[in-house]
This record gives structure tokens, sequence and C-alpha cells, in this order.
């Protein structure tokens, strides 16, 4: 993530002005993600104690701390909205259209976070059903406007590389994101316990990293094609 922050940012001069606004943003959810990511990992290093006696077998043993997973929530909720408007932005849609979307999918995707959260932290399954089934609302109108809504705007690229780069940051946020509704449900299917845990924050580390820093250079690849088109004068037909 902090990687993938540092390249975005470091090529912003060689895009153009117009899709610069896109790569910042793209570099402050993979910065707000390294932040997230570090304080997940001291977390973990403070709610347990791994032990060995004599070179024999770890132990694993609680310190009374608790491990703090709304970290990852917190994450989300900043970091949602902004990779659809980053997305919206480097498709350099027609101004109106830009603001609407941004608004719609920013919106839905805040409250597809906010409506998860209370089943997240509760062990009572008809509460965890219940807030799944809420934040799935927004969640699929979020999925379905960025696989179908935004094809038309796709097709409509500069040129046939921008319109495949467009294309695969589009179904890439569609599969990254469509991974997260079953494993906020592991623990809904009898699964529990260490098993449970390690499933959940190996898959949500899996999926975050493709959604945000794959997806970031995806992002500056479509600028970079795009500024290297716009700059040579070669544009598609109309």
């Amino acid at each position: 993530m902090g990687s993938a922050t540092i390249f975005v940012w470091l090529q912003l001069p060689n895009v153009s002005k117009s899709y610069r606004t896109a790569l910042t943003i793209t570099g402050i959810v993979t910065l707000i993600a390294t932040y997230h990511y570090i304080r997940i990992f001291n977390s973990w290093v403070e709610a347990f104690e791994v032990l060995s006696k004599d070179g024999g077998d770890y132990t694993v043993q609680l310190t009374g701390a608790p491990f703090n997973d709304g970290y990852r929530y917190v994450d989300w909720l900043l970091t949602a909205p902004l990779l659809l408007i980053e997305l919206i932005l480097v498709m350099k849609l027609p101004q109106q259209e830009t603001v609407s979307l941004s608004w719609k999918l920013g919106l839905a995707s805040a409250l597809m976070v906010a409506l998860g959260y209370p089943g997240e932290i509760q062990e009572d399954l008809s509460v965890r059903w219940f807030s799944w089934s809420l934040s799935m609302i927004p969640f699929c109108y979020a999925v379905f406007s960025r696989a179908e809504g935004l094809a038309g705007a796709t097709s409509k690229q500069s040129s046939p590389a921008a319109a495949s780069l467009a294309s695969a940051a589009r179904y890439l946020t569609v599969l990254s994101w469509c991974t997260y509704p079953p494993m906020y449900m592991v623990k809904s299917v009898g699964l529990a316990g260490p098993r449970a845990t390690m499933y959940e924050q190996v898959c949500y580390s899996i999926a975050d990293v493709m959604a945000k820093a794959v997806f970031g250079v995806l992002i500056w690849a479509i600028a970079a094609e795009k500024s290297a088109v716009e700059e040579s004068g070669k544009q598609l037909p109309k």
C-alpha cells in the first residue's frame, strides 16, 4: 500500500493536469490503508503474546488488550467512496455526470460500510444477518453501477488501450468487492475461533490490496495512456 502511494504520487508530473486529481486521490486511498494496516498490525501485537519455552512449541496467550478490527472499517468508510470517485475522474466524463455519479456512488459505498459494521461487532447471528442484508442494498447498487452503468463511458475512452484498461479497472473492483460479502458471513456459517479469524483477515487483506494498490496502478495506467494520446493529438473518430 505504501509503495503504491509513493509510485502514483511520483507519477503526477507525468500525466496531464486533468488526471492529477484522480492520481492524488489514488495515493490518498493507499496512504489511508497503509496507516490502518500499521494500526491493525500493532493491535495484533498488543492483543496476543507468542511464547516458546526452551525451544518447544509456540503458545499464544491473550494479553487482555482487545484486538481492534474497527481500524479496517474506518479504512473502508474513508476509502470506498474515494475508490469510486477516482475511477469516475480518470474516465473524464462530462462534469455534470461526474458530479452526479461521484455523489451517488460515494454515498452508496459509505452507507454500505456503515450498515455492515454493527453486524460485524455482534455475536448474535440474527443481528449479523440483518446488518449484512441491509448493507447489500447499497453494495449491489454500487457494484452494478460500475459493471454496467459505466460501460458506455468505457467504450468512449480516447484509445482502444485506454478503453481496455478502464474496463479492466471496472471489473477488478467488481471482482475484489464481491469477495467481501461472503467473508463477512464466515462466522455465520459454522466457522468460529482462530480458524474463522484467519480466513477472514487473510481474505480481507488480499481483497484490499487488489481493490486499492493494484487498482491504483491501473488508474495510473489509464491516466498515462490518455495523457499520451491527448498530447499526440490522436483521438478515436467521434
